[in-house]
């Protein structure tokens, strides 16, 4: 009778223990593979803790198409893909007009005189820190910090406490109405301290091509910590923390280099000292901590051609195009574009112009697929709306069906050769960029660290939309509103 006793209590304990503090870190734009590159270089207390006493999800993809940023951070937070979500891009068409994925003409600035304000209104599903809040009445703190706007909202989801993301014009940290309608008196500190800090005024505006951007944004995450008494409180908090200066330096200088490898060794540094901040508040064994990206990169194509690796500029303004575009032109008549817009690999249709001209749909659809596909560097191309039938690798149809929502993510879809990639107006030539299938872009770090985590590794396939849940499992709390993922039982029973 007392052994049964002893049981249930040790039972009932478990299943209600819970850490103080839930800390998420994503690395924008880290490959899987910077964790070997630079892993003799990394600090003992930095990166290399997390993954000499954490545990390593050493092959962890990305799910769906494309691999951006906005859909990215969503993904790991709700534990779902766009087709439910509704993050469907950087930027994407809402009800016929494009937005980036944040806008919100419904609320204001707080924090500058900046007119375009940022809220997660665009966003349909729940997160992690939403799930948390309303498991425990509210009482949870959320918290999140980023560089980019998209990049703190998106995370902490519709009901966090604050997002703070920093206006560069102004070189302040700002949030807006949806969450407050004036700055905390630790963030106006942080303001102030900004105003003073000489090497922010050298850089300005371009502050994210230099490694001071993530020194920034750790300096927000430490006073996060200390203002909002974060993992101190009668119910656990969290802590979404959002590095964006390894997105902004690889497109500039991509994934080799001096400045790759400065930033990344500065961020070893961040990382080290989070996790001093973190114990110092919490106590190391107190917190539940995991660190991923939002998507990799791909190797810089001139880089790729100097070793006889294939790759390549993909470029709309290719005389193949061009042409390609004249002969729709003809063949259907056009007295004005049929095409709203090209994002992220994507063909989005004028659906007016189209009914305008009295063209039938399906027809211009076909023959759009068909010229895309004749493209040089073009593998595979297909119509949403014959994604069934379309003579596609079954597991690409299921990233690219993954990847759309029927209102905001265009019609027709496209993928090239690996090491090809979208090279835009104002690329950088020396630069990278991402959004695609390929491992380089969607094969991503997944560590997990701190409270009731074992040190361990695991190479089975695991989905970036298995975060989410393998939290909440951890946490006992109920899974994002629209999660498909599983949890990562290897984590869950460590």
């Amino acid at each position: 009778m007392a052994v049964c006793l002893a049981v249930q209590l040790q039972a009932e304990t478990a299943f209600n223990e819970r850490p103080k503090l839930v800390v998420g870190i994503v690395v924008d734009q880290m490959r899987w593979d910077y964790l070997s590159r630079y892993y003799d270089q990394y600090r003992e207390d930095g990166l290399k803790r997390l993954m000499t006493k954490g545990y390593s999800c050493n092959n962890c993809l990305i799910n769906y198409l494309p691999t951006v940023t906005a859909i990215g951070h969503t993904s790991i937070y709700t534990g779902s893909t766009p087709a439910f979500h509704g993050i469907c891009g950087n930027a994407f068409y809402v009800n016929g007009v494009k937005r980036s994925s944040c806008d919100d003409p419904d609320v204001q600035t707080v924090g500058s005189d900046k007119k375009k304000a940022s809220s997660p209104v665009n966003l349909l599903a729940s997160t992690i820190g939403d799930q948390l809040r309303l498991h425990t009445d509210f009482k949870s703190k959320v918290i999140s910090v980023s560089y980019k706007d998209r990049a703190a909202i998106l995370p902490g989801g519709r009901s966090a406490n604050a997002a703070y993301w920093l206006d560069t014009k102004n070189g302040q940290f700002i949030t807006s109405t949806w969450y407050m309608n004036e700055l905390p008196a630790w963030v106006k500190t942080c303001n102030a301290e900004l105003k003073q800090n000489k090497e922010l005024a050298k850089v300005g505006k371009d502050v994210g091509l230099y490694p001071l951007c993530g020194h920034l944004i750790t300096d927000m995450a430490i006073a996060s910590l200390k203002g909002e008494n974060l993992g101190r409180g009668e119910e656990t908090d969290m802590l979404c923390v959002s590095y964006s200066q390894t997105d902004v330096i690889g497109h500039e200088w991509s994934t080799r280099g001096s400045h790759t490898d400065e930033a990344y060794l500065e961020l070893d540094k961040d990382i080290a000292r989070l996790l001093k901040a973190l114990d110092s508040q919490v106590g190391e064994g107190n917190y539940l901590l995991f660190l991923t990206a939002d998507h990799g990169a791909a190797h810089n194509f001139q880089f790729m051609a100097d070793h006889k690796l294939n790759g390549g500029a993909w470029e709309w303004s290719d005389d193949h195009i061009i042409a390609a575009g004249k002969r729709i032109a003809e063949r259907f008549g056009l007295k004005k574009s049929v095409v709203k817009d090209m994002l992220d690999y994507r063909i989005v249709l004028d659906k007016e112009s189209i009914r305008e001209q009295g063209i039938d749909e399906q027809s211009l659809r076909d023959a759009i697929v068909e010229e895309v596909q004749k493209l040089p560097h073009v593998s595979f191309v297909f119509d949403f709306k014959k994604a069934a039938t379309a003579p596609v690798p079954q597991f690409l149809r299921e990233r690219a069906l993954n990847g759309y929502h029927h209102d905001r993510s265009g019609d027709i879809i496209f993928m090239l050769e690996p090491g090809w990639y979208g090279f835009g107006k104002g690329s950088s030539p020396v630069g990278t960029t991402h959004g695609e299938w390929n491992p380089y872009d969607a094969h991503i770090p997944l560590l997990f660290y701190g409270w009731k985590v074992e040190h361990g590794s695991t190479s089975r396939e695991v989905y970036i939309t298995d975060i989410a849940p393998t939290v909440c499992q951890k946490l006992h709390i109920q899974q994002p509103n629209a999660c498909i993922g599983k949890a990562i039982t290897e984590v869950i029973d460590n």
